[in-house]
């Protein structure tokens, strides 16, 4: 074999392992029920849990305490199943968090009553939605 079809096939060796572990990194959305199974199971990997900020008959956002440094807050979360959940973000509130459609949440449990969250990803409300516009005179 020529030494460039050696290095060719060692590069495609590498892309494939790389593409393997990736696989193998890719996370599903789970509950918060399942999250907790996985925790007392004993698995610490993070977890991603989607849902909605609890919100009031009025629609309005309820459930978040911000500290009064403002370094970090707790918020209530209901997923997808319906249960509701005190989640902790060891981060300042991000912008235009209280619009968000949804949420999702990568972190564990530390204990059955809080979820800690590593990152939050927020899913807003989009600019590009199709409204009725009104043309003047008409």
């Amino acid at each position: 074999m020529k030494k460039g079809h050696i290095i060719g096939l060692g590069i495609i060796a590498i892309a494939i392992v790389i593409i393997m572990t990736s696989i193998g990194d890719a996370s599903s959305y789970e509950s918060f029920n399942t999250a907790w199974e996985m925790k007392e199971d004993g698995e610490d990997k993070a977890i991603h849990v989607v849902g909605q900020l609890k919100k009031d008959m009025a629609g309005q956002v309820t459930g978040i305490e911000v500290r009064e440094d403002k370094t970090s807050f707790t918020f209530l979360l209901v997923d997808n199943e319906g249960t509701e959940q005190k989640v902790f973000y060891n981060e300042p509130v991000p912008a235009d968090f209280q619009r968000s459609e949804q949420v999702v949440v990568i972190g564990s449990y530390r204990d059955k009553d809080i979820f800690v969250a590593d990152k939050i990803l927020m899913k807003c409300p989009s600019k590009y939605q199709e409204t009725d516009v009104q043309a003047a005179g008409m």
